[in-house]
């Protein structure tokens, strides 16, 4: 919201760089394959190309009419995709720094563009409540994808290449299979809007952010939730993997930043990086810390009990269907 981008540097005591340059809020970032180049949009339309040095330099891409929701270089670093509130897709040259092409189909804001890891195909979510998936050399839309209940937040590709996972305000997360545009996998499994995903490198995990301040980590191999992390203290906002998967990150409207440890093999630990320099330690009385040790001890119970009764009252409603459907048939079948 300040308008600046932080790099962050994982070395402990490292400095972080302030890049400035956008004229109002940055609302998505990425690396470039290689690391050399940053890409940020911007609610004030543009966007910027950074060199991720100690000087900040950047160039400047202007062509969309509203705000940048998301930008994603391509596998080979040669192209960069962008989704705006002007409600189209753009494809831009990253090293004859000029704009390429529009993908205009969608009707409502475009929240998230993705390049396929072979760069053939991109996917872009949208407030239209569809998932449209294009070919780049064509233009042509392929396929939309109409079964969210509401605004598509945030959508990726497997690392394979061969489905998408999409994240909406219906508090779902879906998969499709891109070759035959079925639906694979269908998560409910958050009580707010699922803000952001990312797929680990292997493929076989999902994590996902959500407005119920909550992150979870699924197993896709076995369709079902392996962790729910409690670190936010608001809206989880966005997660991703580290590259080699031994890391994943996140942010949240708590303003903290933390980096994870996914699939521990006891509870989820984070550091928050938000200090640069050491502070001194403050002293506090030894029976308020026992006091908040025993909330906190208490809190982790109640988490655990209304964890296991929503996975029973799953389990019952499913079984309530299964009994529902049963009459139907018997009905029918004595139905003269």
């Amino acid at each position: 919201m300040d308008s600046c981008l932080m790099l962050w540097h994982m070395k402990p005591q490292s400095r972080a760089y302030r890049f400035v340059g956008h004229k109002d809020a940055v609302t998505c970032v990425n690396f470039s394959p290689s690391g050399h180049l940053l890409a940020s949009g911007s609610r004030d339309k543009t966007v910027r190309i950074w060199v991720p040095n100690v000087k900040g330099e950047s160039t400047v891409f202007r062509a969309h009419t509203a705000t940048v929701r998301s930008v994603h270089f391509c596998s080979d670093g040669q192209s960069l995709v962008t989704a705006s509130d002007d409600k189209t897709v753009k494809v831009w040259s990253t090293h004859r720094q000029k704009f390429l092409f529009s993908l205009s189909q969608h009707i409502n804001w475009v929240r998230c563009a993705k390049f396929s890891p072979d760069g053939r195909l991109i996917v872009s979510a949208s407030d239209d409540k569809t998932v449209k998936l294009w070919d780049k050399t064509s233009r042509e839309c392929v396929h939309s994808y109409c079964e969210h209940g509401s605004f598509v937040t945030y959508v990726d590709f497997h690392p394979s290449g061969t489905c998408i996972a999409a994240a909406s305000m219906d508090n779902t997360v879906k998969v499709w299979d891109v070759r035959t545009h079925r639906l694979l996998q269908h998560y409910q499994l958050h009580s707010a809007a699922v803000n952001a995903l990312s797929f680990h490198p292997s493929g076989n995990y999902l994590v996902t952010a959500s407005s119920d301040s909550t992150l979870k980590i699924l197993d896709l191999m076995e369709g079902r939730l392996l962790y729910t992390l409690h670190g936010h203290q608001g809206p989880a906002t966005t997660v991703a993997f580290s590259r080699t998967g031994e890391y994943f990150a996140s942010g949240g409207s708590d303003e903290q930043p933390e980096v994870d440890f996914p699939i521990p093999p006891g509870r989820g630990r984070s550091q928050e990086s938000v200090q640069s320099q050491p502070q001194e330690p403050i002293s506090m009385p030894q029976t308020l810390t026992s006091t908040l040790e025993h909330i906190v001890g208490q809190l982790d119970v109640l988490t655990q009990t209304v964890s296991i009764l929503e996975q029973r009252l799953t389990l019952t409603e499913d079984k309530l269907k299964q009994c529902l459907e049963n009459q139907q048939l018997i009905m029918q079948r004595t139905t003269p």
